[in-house]
């Protein structure tokens, strides 16, 4: 049984890092349900536990939370859809790079809810769209953009932090950083594709895609 939970407004960052730590040790603990927590968070940045300072290009522009999350930095704010996967990957396999697929999987099948094409790159942390409505790259290639981050970490085989997906968020905001440490490459929207969007449809996308992916893999 996973309990969705959507939460109206913009959540502060340690509020909503506290509560996830607080779910993830009752799920540990038999005590609560599984969770996926969809919020908004004012603007922010977070670093990740392989964050390099160099790529903070702009640390006074919004606040900077340390977060033991894995990933380098990223940045939250109105209009991204923050998915926090609470979940007992210990009853799920225990297999932590098949967990982190998944998660990828459920970001990729969401945005195919919306015929956008999401990918995987080696060596790239994220979820890319190919933008060919951009000029070639040096390369003669069509650049690529990244639309949504993940980030998690497990404590007694439960999960906590997960996914961001790009709605409409002010992209100039991730200005002040280099996103997960990834100089050559942008960062998109659905509505910088030109897909008009609402955070209640990325909602609704993600739930109708999370039993898709996720449904299978819990132990008796």
């Amino acid at each position: 049984m996973v309990e969705w939970i959507t939460s109206d407004g913009l959540t502060p960052y340690e509020d909503a890092v506290a509560k996830m730590e607080s779910r993830a040790e009752r799920i540990a603990r038999g005590e609560a349900d599984e969770a996926v927590w969809l919020v908004e968070h004012p603007p922010l940045y977070t670093a990740g536990t392989s964050a390099n300072p160099a790529d903070l290009t702009d640390p006074d522009r919004f606040p900077v939370f340390p977060t033991k999350r894995g990933g380098q930095y990223t940045y939250h704010g109105p209009g991204q859809r923050v998915a926090y996967a609470m979940l007992n990957v210990g009853a799920r396999g225990r297999d932590v790079r098949k967990f982190v697929n998944q998660l990828e999987e459920w970001v990729i099948a969401t945005l195919a809810e919306f015929n956008v094409t999401g990918e995987r790159r080696l060596g790239r942390v994220g979820v890319w769209v190919v933008r060919h409505d951009k000029p070639l790259t040096a390369a003669g290639e069509p650049p690529e953009d990244k639309i949504a981050a993940i980030g998690v970490r497990l404590r007694k085989w439960v999960s906590f932090h997960g996914v961001s997906i790009n709605v409409d968020p002010d992209l100039s905001h991730f200005d002040g950083i280099v996103p997960c440490g990834i100089r050559e490459h942008g960062v998109t929207s659905l509505v910088d594709l030109g897909l008009p969007v609402t955070m209640a449809d990325v909602d609704v996308a993600l739930m109708r895609c999370f039993d898709r992916v996720f449904a299978a893999e819990q132990d008796a």
